[in-house]
């Protein structure tokens, strides 16, 4: 229990005698600076580690824009992941407010105090008790701050904010000091703290000092443009340590804090020969015969009603019959609409949901800034792992910002995509006034491959048509296909080029029509001298029997006069012989009977 004593104000007393020097040494020759890892994900990214061990931070900014919740994150993470108790002294508010202020982030302070995991402290500040006089210091609040330590073995300790404990100081003198003897109080107890402050006008802090003595300054930012909040993280100094210097985004909601490490990455990122199914077939033969590369980008462009998000959903759908993630980025429909208006053209993701291969993430552009959207992505595609990651429309981010942003934002997700060999389609929306191959984002130069959708107007009829305008790395088809969007998914057909171009629509069917009379016509032709044909060589092959009947015939009646002869001669011979017998010829003088051969006929 707290005594009387010390729920009043601790009295400080100023002694003007004191003057306490502060030397800074140079971390150049230890280049291994010792940090306590936040365990905040994306900070100890930017500052290398975490926060300066044994050292004070300075957490300033303005109100708002999550000072407070920053900190006891800091000590709930160090408490429960790197065995690290803290100690968390508040000058506004009390332990009641702030136990159930991060209830809301998923934190149960109650239960961290009754493990000795962390200690709760608030001290209450009046004005009117605090009097400059002859002999001023912290003491008080040095024991105070010791035995809470002691109590739990406190390696991290917060206080909550630094402008309530001096509220009552206006000599820069006194203050100054006061400041290096508490920043020299932590170094000296080893413990690694966070001091938060208010912003002040023009400076980092109220005051403008405490920046001066801190080793580390973070600074936040809680900005309104056209309406549009973004928080934003910049390290504005980190004695003996290299560490980020850009401006971070993060987010606050109901797991904590999470801070974009990224601006835009560099191009030393893996890639993949891996390649993966558009889910059109058709459209995978004009790609090479096997689709997009993994880990590619792939824009999507072309203008309203053209079959964009359609073409899409085939690729995520082909994606989750494979048994790959998809994460899905809607900024104009919600996931319901999304999921019915496909069932139109036969493609069902409400089964990819169901099977928690899909996610749909459908949101307006303007309800966060840039910044809030890329952490937001940044997050999602960390926690749900997606292998494909889908934006519909990326020219929507405009709205939340100027277009150079937009386009910063876009190469940052690419970059981000990209080094973590994730397969990114991008859809951009073509006004109807700008140049087919155009983005609004300017980001036609980055991306791996480029499908271009359009309405081709022809015969009083607009009809879609694709091709594939690049594609780096595979030899791909120049072709301007046009497809149709059926009950069975995106169908492709078949080129068909007239005098006036590619024909589509009534004018190509007109000339199927044409094509398939010819081929009848052909057709019949063909049939037509076959028979003709037919008909000849029956009446060759008549000709042909008739001939060899004749000749038959003919042979027949050669054999029979032969035989004719012979049986002729034979009679000769037998009525010469009966008349030499009649004569009483003899047989020398050639009347002999002669020998008859046999006919074998």
């Amino acid at each position: 229990m707290r005594t009387p004593a010390s729920q009043r104000y601790i009295s400080l007393i100023y002694h003007h005698s004191m003057s306490t020097s502060l030397t800074l040494q140079s971390n150049s020759a230890d280049r291994s600076l010792p940090k306590a890892p936040t365990g905040i994900p994306g900070l100890d990214e930017v500052t290398n580690g975490g926060l300066p061990r044994g050292r004070p931070t300075l957490m300033c900014g303005s109100a708002g824009c999550g000072k407070t919740l920053l900190a006891m994150e800091f000590l709930i993470r160090g408490a429960t992941e790197y065995r690290e108790p803290g100690v968390f002294m508040a000058f506004e508010e009390t332990t009641e407010d702030i136990t159930q202020n991060v209830r809301s982030l998923g934190f149960d302070l109650n239960k961290l105090v009754r493990q000795k995991k962390l200690a709760l402290d608030f001290v209450r500040v009046e004005r009117n008790e605090i009097e400059e006089t002859g002999e001023y210091d912290l003491e008080g609040l040095f024991i105070r701050l010791n035995a809470a330590i002691d109590s739990i073995g406190a390696k991290r300790v917060v206080l909550d904010t630094i402008e309530a404990l001096f509220s009552g100081l206006q000599n820069e003198g006194i203050l100054r000091a006061e400041l290096r003897r508490l920043f020299r109080w932590f170094k000296d107890k080893g413990v690694t703290a966070i001091i938060t402050g208010e912003r002040g006008d023009g400076t980092l802090t109220r005051r403008g000092l405490e920046e001066y003595v801190s080793d580390c300054v973070i600074l936040l930012d809680h900005r309104v443009t056209d309406q549009v909040s973004t928080r934003r993280m910049r390290i504005v100094k980190y004695r003996g340590t290299t560490h980020g210097t850009n401006e971070y985004p993060f987010l606050i909601d109901e797991e904590g804090f999470s801070v974009l490490p990224i601006t835009s990455l560099g191009l030393q990122h893996e890639v993949s020969d891996e390649r993966i199914s558009s889910g059109i077939p058709r459209l995978d033969r004009m790609l090479g015969g096997a689709g997009f590369y993994r880990g590619s980008t792939v824009l999507l462009s072309g203008t309203a009603g053209t079959g964009k998000t359609s073409l899409a959903a085939h690729f995520v759908h082909a994606a989750c019959e494979r048994g790959e993630r998809c994460l899905y980025f809607a900024f104009e429909e919600s996931p319901g609409q999304l999921i019915r208006n496909l069932r139109s053209v036969g493609i069902d993701l409400g089964k990819c949901v169901e099977k928690g291969l899909l996610n749909i993430h459908s949101s307006r552009a303007t309800f966060y800034g840039l910044e809030i959207h890329l952490a937001l992505i940044h997050k999602m595609v960390q926690q749900f792992k997606p292998d494909i990651v889908v934006a519909d429309p990326i020219g929507a981010l405009i709205s939340a910002g100027s277009r150079h942003d937009a386009q910063l934002t876009i190469v940052r997700l690419i970059d981000f995509l990209k080094a973590r060999g994730i397969t990114a389609m991008l859809i951009n929306l073509t006004s109807g006034g700008d140049t087919l191959e155009h983005t609004a984002v300017d980001i036609s130069s980055i991306v791996d491959s480029w499908l271009l959708l359009r309405d081709i107007e022809l015969g009083g009829e607009r009809n879609r048509a694709l091709y594939v305008l690049k594609s780096r790395g595979m030899k791909h088809s120049n072709q301007l296909r046009e497809f149709l969007l059926t009950d069975h998914g995106v169908e492709l057909l078949d080129v068909y080029v007239g005098p006036e171009g590619v024909l589509t629509g009534s004018s190509r069917m007109s000339l199927e029509a044409r094509e398939r009379a010819s081929a009848m016509a052909a057709q019949q032709e063909s049939d037509r001298k076959a028979r003709e044909r037919q008909r000849k060589r029956e009446a060759l092959e008549a000709k042909i029997i008739a001939l060899r009947k004749e000749f038959e015939s003919e042979e027949t009646e050669s054999v029979l006069v032969a035989s004719e002869e012979v049986a002729r001669k034979d009679r000769l011979e037998d009525d010469r012989y009966s008349m030499a017998v009649s004569r009483g010829a003899d047989e020398g003088n050639g009347n002999t009977r002669p020998r008859r051969k046999l006919n074998s006929k």
